[in-house]
């Protein structure tokens, strides 16, 4: 204990202190000033990429990601003032980064596809998508997953990596669909007045539009049906209540006998029961 006390009387606090005071002071200068203007720089990135209309998610991560390099950068300078090689400390963020990246490659390939599908948007919120073999709304885009609303209510969360390697299929981005409706019709019906009558549905629906003009077509001839198609160009959201409408127009011209149905043919086997000889009766 008092070769300890020798040792440090012996120091000389001020040399030390003229030393390494300058430097940790640059170092400290460095950090504060730094970080200040880094915290700047990443809002100013955030703002530009605001006006550019980027998504918001996609330009909050790609602040943090700015500022995130602009810290690395700062440590590495402050090292750097103090006499330090900031090159130990490099090697090992890298090492500890690739092990990072191996344990959470699923993770990362979800965050990669995440910045893609906002940047691309093959899809927005609120389009009715097939994405990574769902079907439903798109209620919101994130980095990790895509939320999906289905038509009974319930709510998937899709990871965004099997949303980008699968197709996808938008419903709405055109504003506009086909409805294809299939109509059978009996054999002895006549063909060209069924094809008119049918037109004349389409042309009475007022959600149907002029153009693309609509159409019936023959779609198939098998046993006693022969099967005509209906096709009409509709806005996105009126699909479901074109289809309805026409199916119930279909069915009030079938009442009013302008149609009618196929008849079903059916094959009956008559089998006779052994007589009690064992010979058939």
């Amino acid at each position: 204990m008092h070769e300890l006390s020798t040792r440090l009387a012996s120091v000389d606090l001020s040399a030390i202190v003229a030393s390494v005071g300058p430097r940790l002071l640059g170092a400290l200068l460095i950090l504060l000033i730094g970080a200040w203007l880094a915290a700047r720089l990443a809002n100013f990135s955030q703002r530009a990429l605001r006006r550019a209309k980027v998504d918001d998610t996609l330009g909050g991560f790609l602040r943090n990601l700015i500022y995130g390099v602009l810290i690395a950068v700062l440590v590495a300078m402050a090292l750097a003032a103090l006499g330090v090689s900031p090159a130990p400390m490099v090697a090992a963020l890298g090492t500890a980064g690739l092990a990072i990246g191996l344990a959470l490659q699923g993770s990362l390939s979800n965050l990669a596809w995440g910045v893609l599908l906002i940047m691309f948007r093959p899809f927005r919120v609120g389009d009715y998508v097939t994405a990574g073999g769902i079907d439903g709304t798109v209620q919101s885009i994130d980095l990790m997953y895509t939320q999906v609303l289905l038509p009974d209510g319930r709510e998937a969360a899709v990871p965004n990596a099997k949303v980008g390697s699968d197709a996808i299929l938008n419903f709405n981005r055109r504003g506009t669909r086909r409805v294809d409706l299939k109509i059978g019709i009996g054999w002895r019906d006549d063909l060209t007045q069924a094809m008119a009558t049918l037109q004349q549905v389409l042309a009475d629906e007022p959600l149907v539009l002029a153009e693309p003009a609509p159409g019936v077509w023959v779609d198939g001839i098998a046993g006693q049906t022969v099967t005509l198609v209906l096709r009409g160009w509709v806005k996105s959201p009126d699909v479901w209540a074109t289809q309805t409408a026409l199916l119930r127009a279909v069915k009030q011209r079938i009442d009013a006998s302008e149609l009618s149905l196929p008849a079903t043919a059916h094959e009956v086997s008559v089998v006779q029961a052994p007589s009690k000889d064992g010979a058939g009766a």
